[in-house]
């Protein structure tokens, strides 16, 4: 770290393909350099703590969601989609926004949902168990989520090959225009991806008794506008399945590293859940989001100027040995409460509960039926500028 201007500057590239091999490193360096640092290749500040990240979650009032949670300024230049108004908006407009999709997503609902998910589970797994040697990220980690998420939200059966080039141009465009961003941006605008969007957002593509259907329900009772019901919707397609396809294989990999650790979860399927929020503390798959100063303001000791960047590394803030022992340490029977892997404060994500659902069922229905899961080949990193993960985790089980 050196010092320009009297700002303290980390001389990194948090995007290049060096960062994304080896992403504890990067986190380690970004979680040292100091409270808050600057990145001087894209100018914008950095974090890595888990005591400035929690007071930028805080104070929405100072550091704002509305000039996007990414990179790029959506007020000030030109996004590649409009703007969020759940995960890029602040006080009032994501208040009212924020409430259906908490009601649309309560537990109450998720109970409801709970007996469906476990039977999918179970199915996968049998079919998968049966066959002995498969790829747990594809076969599973994806597959699972790709399915019951959509089928919740009432997407139609069809078109759903969109989902996930989407979803990917989402997290590409939230980091740098670079390689990623572009051939991601090619593969949607090549496929028809915009156009499948744009008519599954509409209340006549939704099928019924689904999240999507009480989303317009709120828009009939005059609780949210049309418009924004639909940009609700929309939020299932970019952001739903993706974080949850990369925490749940993140999570399985740590547990097939360390066989002691699954025959913990074997022994206690009760403990699915601490698992997957030990993994997500461990190797958050969506490591990094972002906010912008209203004005010039003082932070950790150093001066930010007016909208300025700041983003905060939650991967690296969950391995901060000022809030947590022993922190690389991977272990299913720590309480991980308080981990940022889904962020904290109001616009922590709403969907959280859905995805250790989906999480908790494939974990209990595997801890069943599987007593060892051995790797086959070596684990394929995904490279998506905002998120981490595995796109093939090749394997071989031993069935109870």
């Amino acid at each position: 770290m050196t010092l320009t201007d009297t700002r303290p500057v980390l001389d990194v590239d948090p995007f290049c393909a060096e960062a994304r091999n080896d992403p504890d490193a990067l986190d380690r360096a970004i979680r040292e350099a100091g409270p808050v640092v600057w990145i001087p290749k894209y100018g914008f500040w950095a974090t890595g703590r888990d005591a400035e990240i929690r007071e930028i979650f805080d104070d929405w009032n100072r550091f704002s969601s509305a000039f996007g949670t990414g990179m790029t300024n959506v007020i000030r230049d030109e996004p590649w989609r409009k703007p969020s108004i759940i995960l890029e908006a602040d006080p009032p407009v994501h208040t009212p926004n924020r409430q259906v999709l908490a009601r649309v997503l309560s537990p109450r609902a998720l109970r409801a949902l709970a007996d469906r998910l476990a039977a999918e589970a179970d199915r996968m797994v049998d079919d998968l168990v049966a066959r002995r040697r498969f790829d747990i990220a594809a076969d599973l980690a994806f597959a699972f989520p790709f399915k019951v998420l959509p089928d919740a939200a009432g997407l139609k059966p069809e078109g759903r090959s969109h989902l996930m080039p989407y979803s990917t141009l989402n997290f590409n465009a939230m980091g740098p225009k670079n390689e990623l961003y572009q051939e991601a941006r090619r593969i949607v605008e090549e496929n028809g991806t915009f156009a499948y969007v744009t008519e599954q957002m509409r209340e006549e593509n939704i099928l019924p008794d689904s999240f999507g259907a009480e989303i317009y329900a709120a828009a009939h009772a005059g609780e949210i506008s049309h418009e924004d019901a639909g940009m609700l919707v929309r939020a299932f397609i970019s952001a739903g399945i993706d974080t949850t396809v990369f925490g749940i294989g993140l999570t399985l990999l740590a547990l097939i590293e360390r066989p002691e650790q699954w025959d913990m979860l074997r022994a206690d399927p009760t403990l699915a859940r601490p698992a997957f929020e030990e993994g997500l503390r461990f190797r958050a798959p969506s490591p990094v989001i972002g906010r912008t100063t209203r004005a010039a303001t003082e932070f950790a000791g150093v001066h930010m100027g007016a909208e300025e960047k700041v983003l905060m590394w939650l991967s690296a803030a969950n391995r901060d040995p000022a809030k947590w022992n022993d922190p690389d340490s991977f272990d299913i029977t720590r309480r991980p409460v308080g981990h940022l892997a889904f962020g904290t404060g109001i616009h922590g994500c709403v969907g959280q509960m859905m995805a250790r659902l989906e999480a908790e069922s494939v974990l209990k229905a595997l801890a069943r039926k599987v007593r060892r899961i051995h790797l086959t080949g070596t684990p394929e990193r995904i490279h998506i500028n905002w998120l981490r993960g595995y796109h093939s985790i090749p394997v071989e089980v031993e069935p109870a």
